[in-house]
């Protein structure tokens, strides 16, 4: 026996199923359009996936398909001129029962991982940082300027100094909480050992 392998969108199996015979070549192309159905060895069908399915955001099953269990020839081919890679084609209607598994798979995750595209330009966002950044920093001085009129007004020779310190504190202390309240939201959590 003889496995080779098959991508299949989920929901064309399912009517093979019902029919009892699978009809398509490869991806958007069917049997009458290619003249066989594309196949893949073991080592081959995750460079496939890879290639020609990562896009593919519907439910894929891959097909064990038992080459003893066919009524067509099966021919090892490159798939396309000037290729030197080999590739099983079936030369004809692939019956449900030459299926001897078919295996449900997770989306294809391509070999080269893109970066996510920027939601915000870099501009937006540095200029958006800077200004909280300011804005807590006045918070810290206005609870200083705050202390120390606090001093003023109660009088004495060491009042407004011990005033205007305990503002500044108290004001570093908010702009502290608040810019943890703030990177606590945009910072993904860590997961715990």
């Amino acid at each position: 026996m003889a496995t080779i392998f098959h991508l299949a969108l989920a929901s064309e199996w399912a009517a093979a199923q019902q029919t009892g015979a699978y009809t398509t070549s490869t991806l958007g192309r069917t049997l009458a359009d290619e003249g066989f159905i594309h196949a893949s060895r073991a080592d081959q069908w995750t460079g496939v996936r890879d290639r020609f399915y990562a896009d593919v955001t519907e439910p894929l099953v891959l097909l064990h398909i038992d080459t003893d269990l066919l009524d067509v020839p099966v021919v090892d081919e490159p798939p396309a001129p000037g290729m030197t890679e080999t590739f099983p084609h079936i030369y004809g209607r692939l019956p449900v029962s030459a299926v001897v598994k078919a295996i449900p798979l997770s989306p294809a995750t391509p070999t080269k991982a893109t970066p996510p595209a920027p939601q915000e330009s870099f501009s937006r966002i540095y200029f958006r940082e800077m200004f909280f950044n300011l804005a807590i920093a006045t918070l810290a001085l206005a609870a200083s300027v705050l202390g120390l009129a606090l001093g003023l007004a109660i009088g004495g020779d060491r009042a407004p100094g011990i005033g205007g310190l305990v503002g500044l504190v108290a004001g570093i202390v908010a702009a502290a909480v608040l810019y943890r309240r703030r990177h606590a939201r945009t910072t993904p959590e860590r997961p715990q050992p």
